[in-house]
């Protein structure tokens, strides 16, 4: 999809990023730089939670070690934790109070994503691949909180959700639902989402459902309401 309004909130990452060049340690990282990229081998991030300049940062390979120095950097406003996230226990993330932006890849060991709750600034939240993420239920807090939205599977697992019904209601414009499968296979709680303007998402329901989408909020870009993209068996 290359519609403006995707591009708006797909790449919101890249966007608030520019000029944050792949860095080998901390100590390749300016004083006073605002943004960073810094991908974790064994413990090259040490150091890291003195830079306080930071707004931005990019960190691969978070293990616990790297978040818990993360989680001093309290003037963060944009924090991915890029693939993998080797990180067990996220409540260090509480902590960064001014964090707006957060997207973490492949958490592979978490259990409890509650933590996320705790930040007061949060606006956009983008989580890949979480293979414990048993359901959505903990996001009904976040419910208007939040303009963006994403609970991805990757290229090569899906996210299995049993039910969007916790969704119902949530004030984002922008949801993201790529790779994921949908036990009950229903879009309706969508329905009810009163900012709704963008929908990136796998073929996850029947098309009645998305038809249903569609006459519920006309205006909606999502390429599962062209009828063009469904086979003509199915049209």
């Amino acid at each position: 999809m290359s519609d403006p309004l995707y591009l708006r909130y797909r790449h919101v990452l890249d966007r608030d990023a520019p000029g944050a060049s792949q860095v080998a340690s901390p100590a390749d990282i300016p004083p006073d730089a605002t943004r960073a990229r810094l991908r974790r081998e064994k413990k090259s991030h040490k150091g890291i939670s003195e830079r306080k300049a930071l707004r931005i940062l990019i960190a691969g390979a978070v293990d616990q070690a790297y978040l818990d120095d993360i989680a001093q950097l309290d003037g963060l406003e944009h924090l991915e934790l890029a693939w993998p996230t080797t990180a067990r226990d996220l409540r260090p993330l509480a902590a960064l109070r001014q964090l707006r932006v957060l997207k973490i890849d492949t958490p592979r060991a978490v259990t409890d994503f509650t933590p996320i709750l705790e930040l007061p600034a949060l606006e956009v939240l983008l989580i890949e691949n979480a293979r414990h993420m048993a359901d959505l239920d903990w996001l009904v807090p976040l419910r208007d909180r939040l303009t963006v939205l994403g609970i991805e599977g990757s290229m090569w697992t899906r996210q299995r959700i049993p039910t969007l019904a916790p969704l119902a209601g949530f004030a984002v414009e922008a949801l993201f639902l790529t790779a994921t499968t949908i036990a009950d296979r229903s879009l309706a709680p969508l329905c009810s989402m009163p900012n709704l303007k963008l929908l990136g998402t796998a073929r996850n329901a029947p098309r009645a459902q998305f038809q249903a989408l569609h006459a519920a909020k006309p205006d909606l870009i999502c390429d599962w309401l062209r009828e063009d993209r469904w086979p003509p068996e199915e049209r």
